[in-house]
């Protein structure tokens, strides 16, 4: 069962990037407080940046015990381990000095380095998550996610295979979005967290929006399957919400 959609508006790029750091600051130590621990599954792009790099300025951090977070990502490029795009190294990058986490609970997907094929990589991420949620996927406390213009989440775009396969992460090969070969979660992993947040900035993504907010199939529009267990939140800009 999935919760219903809420659209939560910021006025431009940047109060969206802060509003949703702190609300992040906020589940997190909120999880930490019901359960110990807590986990996040991470996002690239622009926005996913953007929200850590006004995380890791945000003295509020400090709540949240860093070193029990489970860090986990949504998708990532099939390069090498130093490729400059590579997610995770956009992201730590983004966190840099100001939050210290435990490297064993940083889940990375495999690079190029490791696997001789992303169907290898992505193999080795389920068996991850498996391990991580003794024996099922993991119920992520909040997974971020972003959008293309053409309604794609993580590296699942319309009308491809990955928009057709439910199995908790895959290879995509000849992904229309450079680079071409990328690990992806798939919907039954993005569906089992408790809260998806879909974090949307910018006028280029207000059609693909308005047909998510809309009730778009997500074969069609990838990003309408952004739902989670307890949450699901539209965090967007008053750009991309211009047509909703």
């Amino acid at each position: 069962m999935s919760a219903p959609r809420q659209i939560v508006p910021a006025a431009d790029g940047d109060v969206l990037a802060a509003a949703t750091a702190a609300r992040l600051v906020t589940a997190l130590a909120d999880a930490q407080s019901v359960r110990g621990d807590a986990s996040v599954v991470l996002t690239g792009g622009g926005i996913g940046i953007a929200v850590l790099t006004a995380l890791a300025a945000a003295p509020a951090r400090q709540v949240v015990d860093w070193s029990r977070v489970e860090v986990w990502w949504g998708d990532e490029r099939f390069v090498g381990p130093d490729d400059p795009d590579r997610n995770d190294l956009q992201a730590l990058d983004a966190l840099g000095a100001a939050i210290t986490l435990d490297e064993a609970r940083v889940h990375r997907m495999g690079s190029t380095a490791e696997y001789d094929t992303p169907e290898a990589a992505a193999e080795a991420y389920v068996a991850a998550l498996l391990a991580s949620g003794g024996g099922r996927v993991p119920a992520f406390d909040v997974l971020l996610l972003g959008m293309g213009p053409e309604g794609h989440m993580a590296s699942i775009f319309p009308r491809s295979p990955a928009a057709r396969d439910e199995r908790a992460a895959f290879a995509v090969r000849d992904c229309p979005k450079p680079p071409p070969t990328r690990v992806s979660l798939g919907f039954g992993a993005i569906q089992s967290a408790r809260a998806v947040w879909l974090v949307v900035t910018g006028s280029s993504k207000a059609d693909a929006l308005a047909q998510v907010v809309g009730g778009a199939k997500q074969l069609d529009v990838p990003a309408a399957g952004a739902v989670g267990t307890e949450e699901s939140l539209v965090l967007a800009d008053l750009a991309a919400l211009d047509r909703c």
